[in-house]
């Protein structure tokens, strides 16, 4: 396994890292993901990702559970979680980023994960409502209660970051580390472009979620339905429909072809293709099988095989790399 630095932070993360959105606590059993997360630690998977919306508190349960049994000594492994959407019980203060919930879902999700403490706690999404001062002194006073060990963001925007940093330096406070964006062949503005200015001036980390694609860049969907699969989930029907577009297939396909000239799989091409990136400090893998993860486990393998060539050939597939802002 191969371990980078989470942007400027001291902390070193696992090049791959495991979560557990979709599948704890819904999609697959306790013993399944007993085993998934078994097998990534042994394989040197250091950080696994939660959050307090996935499957509404269960999933932060059963991991804690799964961290209690394993007996895993404490400093070998990063644990998150993320605050804005709550959990079972939506209301008044259970949702969004007000210092009344930051730090009454924090102490919430110690208690599912059976943990002292959050090495990484993500504003899930931008609240509106809040003023982002109030998220940041909230924050600043988990860190200092030792609760939390670094902060960060969750598809925020560029600009919401930046303030964000800017009221953290106003106010001598702890600014965020780290953000959590959506990010592979499809999904590419944010880190490609937008991000830039954070990655240069001020060392933001990422942990970049959906490498691909909520699965059409696995090559699974391009010769056989939904069924059985995340994208055939009730409730996600969004996720389907976006996910399986007319052109997006057409370009996995087309990605195929290249994996299979390669000798690879397509999941395993798109990943390293997000590895690529000098500014993603940690991908991070969801399976619902163990050995769908067992091979994705081994994508630095591959690395070496994503030539500038082969970049290039994905690039004329894909034609999704995004035009730079000017700054």
């Amino acid at each position: 396994m191969e371990y980078r630095k989470l942007g400027k932070s001291g902390l070193q993360v696992s090049a791959l890292s495991f979560g557990s959105w979709l599948t704890f606590g819904n999609q697959i059993s306790d013993k399944v993901a007993d085993e998934l997360m078994g097998l990534a630690y042994d394989a040197g998977v250091n950080f696994f990702d939660n959050a307090e919306g996935y499957a509404e508190g269960k999933s932060e349960i059963v991991m804690g559970n799964i961290i209690k049994n394993q007996k895993w000594e404490r400093e070998s492994f990063v644990v998150s979680s993320k605050v804005f959407f709550g959990t079972e019980n939506k209301g008044p203060n259970r949702v969004g980023l007000s210092r009344k919930h930051v730090i009454e879902a924090c102490n919430s999700a110690l208690k599912r994960l059976q943990v002292d403490y959050l090495d990484l706690y993500f504003c899930h999404r931008p609240d509106k409502s809040t003023p982002i001062e109030e998220t940041v002194w909230a924050m600043n006073t988990l860190l200092q209660q030792g609760k939390i060990l670094y902060w960060g963001t969750s598809e925020w925007s560029a600009s919401e970051i930046m303030e964000a940093i800017v009221v953290a330096k106003q106010y001598n406070l702890i600014g965020p580390t780290m953000e959590q964006p959506q990010y592979n062949l499809f999904e590419r503005n944010k880190l490609e472009n937008e991000y830039l200015h954070l990655f240069k001036e001020y060392g933001l980390g990422t942990t970049i979620w959906s490498p691909l694609a909520s699965g059409i860049l696995s090559g699974k969907y391009t010769n056989s339905g939904v069924e059985g699969t995340r994208l055939g989930m009730k409730g996600l029907e969004w996720l389907k429909d976006r996910t399986l577009a007319a052109d997006r297939m057409e370009k996995a396909s087309a990605l195929q072809v290249l994996a299979n000239e390669l000798g690879i799989p397509l999941a395993k091409l798109s990943i390293a293709w997000c590895l690529k990136n000098p500014n993603v400090s940690t991908v991070i893998l969801g399976a619902s099988k163990t050995v769908q993860l067992q091979e994705n486990l081994k994508v630095l393998e591959v690395l070496p095989l994503l030539t500038d060539k082969v970049i290039e050939d994905i690039e004329n597939i894909v034609g999704t790399k995004p035009k730079l802002a000017d700054f």
